[in-house]
């Protein structure tokens, strides 16, 4: 059974993806600065619960404007937005793709669990080969380039990113399936 919402439960969850990625990525918000980004969980839920393929550019558009808006036009901007910044199309697209690729395994039970996992690993590593891997090589941020260098960069970054994913999509999966257990209990009770 694949994940399919209806439109104005998409929209509401749309509208929260947009907010979580506003509260989380950069400082723009003083009270909320403190929690780890969640553009990745953004995209990868997008992929499971957005149908419209106009959602991935939109989202990828806000972080974009949200970048822009908290690095600024100089400074940690030119470190920062470099040639390799165009790696992060490819980077949030492996995570869609994964997220689509999850909504069409999912089924309402415990043993999506193991999809779900296998779904968020390859997408989460993918994104990190060409988010960090794009930066390191192209960012021109790097005299010297290689594979062990790649790799010490994926082990660095990898696991904290990889951990912020789980924790955010694990939250959503309970407020699918609470809210999943309401709509049933909603529905038996009206009946009644």
């Amino acid at each position: 059974m694949m994940i399919k919402l209806a439109q104005r439960d998409q929209m509401v969850v749309g509208l929260g993806l947009i907010l979580m990625m506003a509260l989380t990525r950069g400082q723009h918000f003083a009270s909320v600065d403190h929690l780890p980004s969640a553009s990745w969980a953004v995209f990868f839920l997008a992929g499971v619960f957005l149908r419209p393929l106009w959602a991935f550019p939109l989202l990828f558009l806000e972080s974009v404007l949200l970048d822009i808006s908290s690095l600024g036009l100089g400074g940690a901007a030119s470190h920062c937005i470099t040639q390799a910044y165009a790696m992060l199309v490819p980077a949030y697209a492996s995570l869609w793709y994964a997220g689509r690729t999850y909504a069409r395994m999912h089924v309402d039970n415990l043993k999506t669990l193991g999809a779900l996992l296998g779904c968020l690993l390859v997408g989460a590593f993918v994104c990190n080969l060409f988010s960090s891997g794009g930066y390191y090589y192209l960012s021109g941020n790097f005299e010297t380039t290689s594979l062990a260098g790649l790799w010490g960069r994926i082990e660095q970054y990898f696991p904290t990113k990889l951990w912020t994913l789980l924790g955010y999509t694990g939250m959503a999966a309970m407020l699918y399936t609470l809210s999943r257990q309401f709509k049933t209990w909603k529905e038996i009770n009206s009946h009644e």
